[in-house]
């Protein structure tokens, strides 16, 4: 290469050992919680008893999360941006198909992570730890799934044809009530069509709730045709199908 010639790509610095080690722990840590969670619940997260099980002194955990509410706090944001992850690559691979597939498989995508991630869905969908408030970072990974959806009423639109003239007006009440979720969407979406972007939103996590917390046992005997059926009874509804 020409000495006047700079290398457009400049590589990072390689990580030191010590924080190396600082994310090995970190990891580790968040891991035996998970475990604890899955055994007893969010109430009775303890850091001293991750110390215990990890052989650490309870005064060097505190230095990687001052208190409970702070490793929750990672907990459900890692769980949200993991289940966000598994929604988007799962649109992704069908971006280019009607919008229709991509709102399957979103569906599946959520559904499948939830299975496989029981205890984590369970720390963000399940019933409100007592004495934890969730801070404003954990609003960006819990926005991503619902944005998602929001980009195909977006896209159904910029189809046009999708008969929205033939949607009612909701009344002022519901206009107002649905106005933080018109501020995230595309200009041109019919308030009609963001409410039934909501109930549909709503309906995919009940239907994957109702599943993973047990209620549809002994009551569905194949589960996952069963949820194809519904989330696609559903995008009828929506009006994401033709």
């Amino acid at each position: 290469m020409p000495e006047s010639v700079v290398p457009s790509v400049v590589q990072s610095a390689p990580r030191s050992a010590r924080e190396r080690v600082r994310l090995e722990l970190t990891s580790e840590i968040k891991q035996v919680a998970l475990a604890q969670l899955a055994s007893s619940g969010g109430a009775a997260l303890s850091l001293r008893a991750i110390a215990r099980e990890m052989g650490m002194a309870s005064s060097a955990l505190f230095r990687y999360f001052r208190n409970r509410d702070a490793l929750l706090t990672a907990l459900i944001i890692d769980s949200y941006s993991s289940l966000a992850e598994a929604a988007e690559t799962a649109e992704a691979r069908v971006h280019e198909e009607s919008i229709e597939d991509r709102w399957m498989a979103i569906c599946h995508g959520v559904r499948n992570w939830a299975l496989a991630h029981p205890h984590q869905y369970a720390l963000i969908f399940g019933s409100p730890i007592p004495g934890y408030a969730a801070p404003n970072g954990t609003v960006a990974p819990a926005s991503r799934v619902p944005l998602l959806l929001g980009d195909l009423l977006g896209d159904l639109m910029s189809e046009k044809s999708y008969d929205y003239g033939a949607l009612p007006e909701p009344s002022a009440a519901i206009q107002r009530a649905i106005a933080p979720v018109r501020a995230t969407m595309a200009t041109g979406v019919p308030s009609e069509l963001i409410v039934r972007g909501l109930m549909a939103w709503t309906y995919l996590f009940g239907a994957v709730s109702f599943e993973v917390f047990g209620h549809r046992h002994n009551v569905i005997a194949d589960p996952e045709a069963f949820f194809d059926y519904e989330v696609r009874r559903l995008a009828g509804m929506v009006g994401l199908s033709h």
